[in-house]
């Protein structure tokens, strides 16, 4: 019956993420079963929601995915569930056009499900209710529930927002939380500090719990998310319930990095070549002495930055992998991966020696060097995905990448929205490497695992051209 909610708000930074760990938490201890999902492309409140949960949290973006993906992930995503809770992201409206298409009241209507809206009420009382009514009035179509007052300064404030919310909007005012003195959940880059980076991640969610359990109604938010069981949404489609390959001796295995450093990996990458029939080898960069037995590498991103010198402390391992690289291991490496590779990373005004596959150094700055949505297009020979293939990803990085001999290099991608390595390409390959700064999901590009699962066959089965390919090479 697929019970679910949506929580929404009118902006970035007004406690969508922490209310929504602090629902998932207290229903957690209730004894529920509770199927977390982040809109948008984020991996960092997507990996604090799966901490909370005790289970994979994924992404519904409808720029990276269609109507089609989007319903098959949530649904069979969901089935082992008591309710879905979905976090939206930005404003509720927010998209990106003047249809406010990708936005988090469109993914609302195609899932049919109630929004829950959070009002940041500093400094504000009765304009609130002509700001939701605003909102009702903007799209209809878009069923917001109830009401949740965030940073209340007192019982009269409170009281007077709730009666006026409730008479000229007809809505539920479901909790009301104070302005907290304290917050467990200090922030970096625009978002959270990751959870794999808090030595004290399980006391940061008790403490979102009880602020939860202190101050939202949850037997009415659960009574709201239940009332979305009578809306039909379909069945559960395409290759997300698709059975998986078997295993066998001729099965390539896939190695990826998962450490402190990186771990931005949407799961349904992972499980995707899983479905294939690749044995998933998991790796730390950090404390394994040398890569071990992998026909292909998958590096996902991260922060190296914060984990540099534990990085460049693991000369063994660099080493090894570089020397597999040589000899043409295919490396397939998105962002954080892609400047491990690099020779160097500069941090603070430090240098970090790195694999030193590519001729690229790493600046760190203090402003976003590229943020937000990409769209590539396939414009050289590779061994990942077909020349003339249109990809979209997303970006996220602080780095300056500084080319230091481009005679070698081929770059795969021409960027026709984002910033990619130098604002018009993006994609370097050298050997059987494709690092790029653009993340995809394998959902809404399945050539992307189709693509890695046969360059891993492929040298499995020691094929010359990948054993001794000088340039960036094609299976095709």
């Amino acid at each position: 019956m697929h019970p679910r909610v949506i929580i929404a708000a009118l902006k970035g930074g007004s406690g969508k993420t922490i209310l929504s760990l602090g629902l998932v938490a207290a229903w957690q201890e209730k004894g529920f079963k509770i199927a977390p999902f982040k809109k948008g492309p984020d991996f960092i409140d997507a990996g604090w929601l799966a901490f909370a949960a005790a289970r994979p949290c994924y992404n519904l973006d409808p720029f990276l995915m269609n109507e089609d993906q989007i319903m098959a992930s949530f649904l069979s995503r969901s089935d082992d569930s008591d309710l879905s809770l979905i976090e939206g992201n930005r404003g509720l409206f927010d998209g990106l056009d003047l249809d406010g298409s990708s936005s988090t009241a469109g993914l609302a209507k195609l899932l049919k499900s109630p929004v829950l809206l959070i009002l940041d009420v500093s400094m504000t009382t009765r304009t609130l209710a002509a700001v939701v009514k605003g909102c009702q009035v903007f799209d209809p179509g878009v069923n917001i529930a109830g009401v949740i007052l965030n940073r209340v300064a007192g019982s009269r404030q409170e009281k007077l927002i709730s009666a006026a919310i409730e008479k000229y909007c007809g809505l539920p005012v479901v909790g009301a939380v104070p302005r907290l003195k304290e917050n467990l959940f200090p922030e970096r880059h625009m978002g959270l500090v990751p959870f794999q980076e808090r030595d004290q991640a399980e006391k940061a969610v008790s403490w979102a719990r009880k602020i939860v359990q202190a101050h939202l109604d949850l037997d009415q938010i659960w009574e709201i998310a239940r009332r979305s069981e009578g809306e039909d949404i379909g069945a559960s489609r395409d290759a997300t319930s698709a059975s998986k390959a078997a295993v066998s001796d001729s099965s390539p295995r896939i190695g990826f990095i998962r450490d402190r450093a990186f771990w931005f990996y949407y799961p349904e990458n992972l499980e995707q070549l899983e479905r294939m029939g690749a044995v998933m080898v998991e790796i730390d960069a950090m404390s394994a002495p040398e890569l071990p037995q992998v026909d292909a590498l998958y590096i996902g991103g991260g922060f190296p930055e914060t984990q540099a010198r534990a990085l460049a402390d693991n000369g063994s391992f660099r080493k090894s992998l570089k020397e597999e690289i040589e000899n043409g291991l295919p490396v397939y490496a998105e962002c954080g991966g892609f400047m491990y590779l690099g020779e160097r990373l500069f941090v603070d005004n430090r240098s970090y020696p790195m694999v030193g596959a590519l001729p690229v150094e790493f600046v760190l700055q203090e402003r976003p060097q590229g943020h937000g949505y990409t769209v590539l297009k396939v414009a050289g020979p590779n061994l990942y995905y077909n020349v003339g293939d249109e990809l979209k990803g997303h970006e996220f990085h602080y780095s300056r990448p500084v080319v230091i001999q481009e005679k070698g290099l081929k770059f795969a991608f021409n960027v026709n929205r984002g910033r990619g390595i130098d604002g018009l390409r993006d994609g370097v390959c050298r050997k059987n490497i494709l690092a790029t700064y653009t993340h995809v999901h394998a959902a809404g590009n399945p050539n992307w695992a189709k693509g890695l699962f046969r360059a891993a066959l492929s040298h499995k089965k020691s094929d010359k051209f990948l054993k001794v390919g000088k340039e960036c090479l094609t299976t095709q």
